[in-house]
């Protein structure tokens, strides 16, 4: 067994959180992770039927985990109970096709009563959205981390973007925490990466969550990190499938088409507007409203929905993704 304090492998983990843990690494390795967008009617309320129709499109494609209320599933935005609703809504329907892993954020009493309630919709882990608005030092960082672990039973996945940054030190506590599992890392500073993946044991799980985490899968692999989670996956699993599926295989030629015939532009485009992130995708994936059999609605303000130009766009790019994935 490691000693008090000391980072924990998975054999040193409860049963239930070495479980969960290991399905996720599995998962992990064979597909891209799954972050569902939450589809809301013309008057911005809630959409169940669509969720569940939604999620048939985004399962057929087999993602190797499915986050649910997480930022592309606008949680931000999310009442309690919205929260409640899609989380047990999504765990229902998944039916243990694929581990479901719930968003959890805010400060840290909160943080805790979003996990506690991921824990009661039946939920495999929990993934601890950075805090708003404040900087915490790293002590506290690390307290917070913990609070939120202590009040569930579920595995516990930190992420660090924006405001917070968890040093090598950081994480060799957090790791030491019996169900603080892993790391989704949204900064993209590989000399950081680098030396996080050093400090902890080499089953912490890690993955590249920078905002469409295929420009930098190459780097993240070649760090030791090859999972990520894809945007993409939201609107088109075609395209994200495809490009999985070529840099897993080492198909350089198919990874650069797609590259430079979609993700580069895609990019460029969601720069362009405030909240494209969620916004853009959102937009997307109703363009596609045939193929997934669901309107996923409009976004929640403050998000507001692309300009007319920037939509015409990514309809082309959208297609021009779809035919490169095709071949």
């Amino acid at each position: 067994m490691s000693a008090v304090g000391e980072p924990r492998t998975l054999a040193d983990r409860p049963d239930d959180v070495r479980r969960t843990a290991e399905s996720l690494a599995k998962g992990m390795d064979r597909a891209v992770l799954a972050f569902p967008l939450t589809p809301f009617d013309a008057d911005g309320d809630l959409d169940l039927g669509a969720l569940r129709a939604y999620l048939d499109h985004q399962l057929a494609a087999e993602p190797g985990a499915v986050f649910a209320a997480c930022g592309t599933g606008e949680f931000f935005s999310l009442a309690p109970a919205d929260y409640e609703a899609v989380v047990r809504t999504t765990v229902e329907h998944v039916a243990g096709r694929a581990p479901v892993v719930a968003g959890a954020g805010y400060g840290s009493r909160l943080a805790a009563e979003y996990a506690r309630t991921a824990e009661r919709a039946g939920a495999d882990a929990v993934l601890l959205l950075p805090p708003y608005l404040v900087r915490g030092p790293q002590d506290g960082l690390v307290a917070h981390t913990r609070a939120v672990a202590a009040a569930t039973r579920l595995p516990v996945i930190a992420y660090q973007r924006d405001q917070v940054a968890f040093t090598p030190e950081s994480l060799r506590a957090l790791a030491a925490v019996p169900n603080v599992i892993g790391l989704k890392d949204g900064h993209g500073d590989l000399d950081r990466m680098q030396r996080l993946v050093r400090a902890v044991p080499e089953d912490f799980l890690f993955f590249n969550g920078v905002p469409t985490a295929e420009l930098q899968a190459r780097a993240y692999s070649a760090t030791g990190i090859p999972a990520y989670s894809s945007a993409v996956h939201a609107f088109a699993p075609e395209i994200a499938t495809a490009f999985f599926r070529a840099h897993a295989s080492g198909d350089t030629a198919a990874v650069d088409r797609l590259l430079d015939g979609f993700y580069i532009p895609w990019v460029r485009l969601r720069d362009q507007g405030t909240g494209y992130a969620v916004a853009l995708v959102k937009a997307a994936a109703r363009m596609r409203a045939d193929v997934i059999g669901a309107d996923v609605g409009p976004v929640r303000a403050p998000l507001a929905e692309p300009a007319p130009d920037h939509l015409a766009e990514a309809e082309r790019l959208l297609a021009a993704g779809l035919d490169l994935a095709a071949r």
